[in-house]
């Protein structure tokens, strides 16, 4: 991990938030040193940080009564408040370090679209390039539910690839993925997950307090992140030194943590868009089982042929989920056809293909599929 030349680091809200909700300025600040201490060693640093809607409770919680509100609304009104407070607070702690941070926020509506994807790129692209430090954060004053990712374990992923980086670091409040429950003694820290394990059956469904997602969703992510070349590391954010334990060489024990193997080929742009696009699908595309297990050996294009039925109303080029005859998702991809003419083209042979190869990404492991 000391060959990084460009990371994306993730801090969970349990990380960066006291047991009262406010935010822990001393974490923060231990956080900020270590990644100036990278930068100094000439590695670039793309940081997504969580805390926004947990730092605005804090602030507002002697203020106003949040009780009569929908989750949703009260998960903008803390945001607003919380957001404004979090990136004041880095841009001081970077200044201290004669660094200078921006704000990126994002929502799944900004990356829904290849034009929109693009731009994020540019964006942060061109602030890494001038020496200023990406704080990416989703924008939860306007998300709504159908808008929102998983966490900001999705949106790490999402951002890791996008720039190319060559880990992905996510800090929670534990060492990593154990082999049953991180609180028996008798469980013991996984330290590296290759590319061909599946260690889901140790993974808790529980969440954190202050955060949306759990262990679930960051082997989700850190499983996919990894098979498209990133290394992923889970490691405890509230650690002493940890980011320079794991990115910087030294004499010192490496912290605990545990390590998702890389996969050695990286896929191109378009198909890092496509991977992180299931959750913008307008519709599905039923096929017989013949097509699924085609698609699932690789190489594939979806050919109307082996389509069954079209769930939904879509436009060209929207992303569009592949469903086996029992509803399991097998890929999604960028479909050539709206959803009347791929209607019109459903099980005759000779058609251009449903969905090219370039434009399809499968999903290769049981536990992305839909049960």
């Amino acid at each position: 991990m000391t060959d990084c030349k460009r990371v994306t680091i993730k801090i969970g809200s349990n990380v960066l938030t006291r047991r009262d909700g406010m935010l822990d300025f001393t974490r923060m600040s231990a956080i900020v040193d270590q990644i100036a201490g990278l930068r100094e060693a000439g590695i670039e640093v793309v940081l997504v940080s969580s805390g926004a809607v947990a730092s605005g409770r804090g602030e507002l919680r002697d203020i106003v009564d949040a009780s009569g509100l929908d989750d949703v609304s009260a998960r903008q009104l803390f945001s607003a408040v919380g957001q404004a407070k979090l990136i004041n607070r880095y841009f001081e702690l970077f200044r201290d370090h004669r660094l200078v941070c921006g704000q990126v926020l994002a929502t799944k509506e900004n990356l829904s679209t290849r034009r929109h994807y693009l731009n994020q790129q540019r964006c942060v692209e061109v602030m890494l390039r001038n020496g200023v430090v990406p704080v990416v954060n989703e924008n939860d004053t306007v998300s709504v539910t159908e808008l929102m990712f998983t966490d900001n374990d999705e949106l790490s992923g999402l951002m890791a690839t996008m720039t190319d980086s060559d880990a992905l670091i996510i800090l929670s409040n534990i060492d990593g993925i154990y082999t049953g429950d991180p609180s028996d003694p008798a469980s013991e820290l996984i330290s590296v997950v290759e590319q061909d394990a599946d260690v889901s059956a140790c993974i808790s469904t529980s969440r954190s307090s202050l955060g949306r997602g759990g262990m679930t969703t960051k082997y989700r992510i850190a499983r996919k992140v990894a098979a498209e070349g990133v290394a992923v590391v889970i490691a405890n954010g509230k650690r002493d030194g940890v980011l320079t334990s794991l990115l910087l060489p030294s004499d010192a024990e490496a912290v605990p943590h545990t390590l998702f193997r890389p996969a050695q080929t990286r896929p191109s742009s378009l198909r890092k868009w496509i991977a992180h696009s299931d959750s913008f699908a307008k519709g599905a595309v039923r096929v017989n089982h013949g097509a699924a297990e085609a698609l699932r050996a690789g190489g594939a294009s979806l050919l109307a042929v082996g389509a069954t039925d079209i769930d939904g109303d879509f436009e060209r080029d929207d992303i569009v989920r592949v469903l086996a005859p029992d509803g399991s998702t097998v890929a999604w991809g960028r479909c050539a056809y709206d959803a009347a003419e791929a209607r019109a083209a459903l099980g005759v042979s000779g058609q251009r293909p449903l969905i090219h190869a370039d434009y399809l990404y499968v999903d290769e492991t049981d536990l992305f599929r839909d049960k």
